[in-house]
């Protein structure tokens, strides 16, 4: 049942604002001190993923809100603490994605949402939004191939989601997502030919 049908918008907002503030204390607290964020952040992220969902273990399916609400909220923990959030993006993604799917999240949804909010993040915080999706796509491979899930799936959907995301961004960002990961993804220019058709 979607988490919408459970809630209503006021109690959907707060729960989705708890977890990009629950997320954001953790990271940041996970962080401090860290002087190679870029190595500890997949754990940090995942570790604060896993121990947020069991917190509220119904809410995991909630789906696509869920993994973007971490992504957020990881970015957010990222700049509180001075760190570089366009070198930590694709462990930001990774750490979010293997999280939830370890925590009974469906892989499709984890990435959706993971990849999605960073491409938009990339727009809210002035990242280069290729270099961002780039870095999600990748993050996220990673994460699945961590979980023994379908890493050629996985690809293409971090491929749609993040040229999806950069559409919705506006069309200069969607030629720079779509060019950024046909150089810099392993059967990117394969997956969008084929989403032509």
């Amino acid at each position: 049942m979607p988490v919408g049908l459970i809630l209503g918008g006021g109690e959907m907002f707060s729960f989705i604002s708890r977890i990009v503030n629950g997320v954001k204390g953790g990271v940041t607290a996970g962080l401090k001190g860290t002087a190679d964020v870029a190595s500890s952040i997949v754990g940090v992220v995942r570790d604060t993923t896993v121990s947020t969902l069991q917190e509220a273990s119904e809410f995991v399916q909630a789906g696509l809100d869920v993994p973007a609400s971490i992504v957020k909220g990881a970015f957010a923990g990222v700049g509180e603490i001075g760190g570089s959030v366009v070198t930590a993006v694709k462990g930001i993604v990774h750490g979010t994605v293997q999280g939830f799917v370890e925590s009974g999240g469906k892989q499709e949804e984890a990435i959706h949402g993971a990849v999605g909010q960073a491409v938009h993040g990339a727009k809210e915080l002035g990242l280069d939004i290729g270099e961002t999706a780039v870095a999600a796509v990748r993050g996220s491979v990673d994460a699945v191939k961590q979980v023994g899930g379908d890493t050629a799936l996985a690809t293409k959907d971090a491929v749609l989601a993040a040229l999806k995301a950069g559409k919705d961004v506006g069309s200069d960002a969607y030629e720079t997502v779509k060019e950024s990961l046909a150089e810099g993804v392993q059967g990117a220019k394969e997956i969008m030919e084929a989403a032509k058709k």
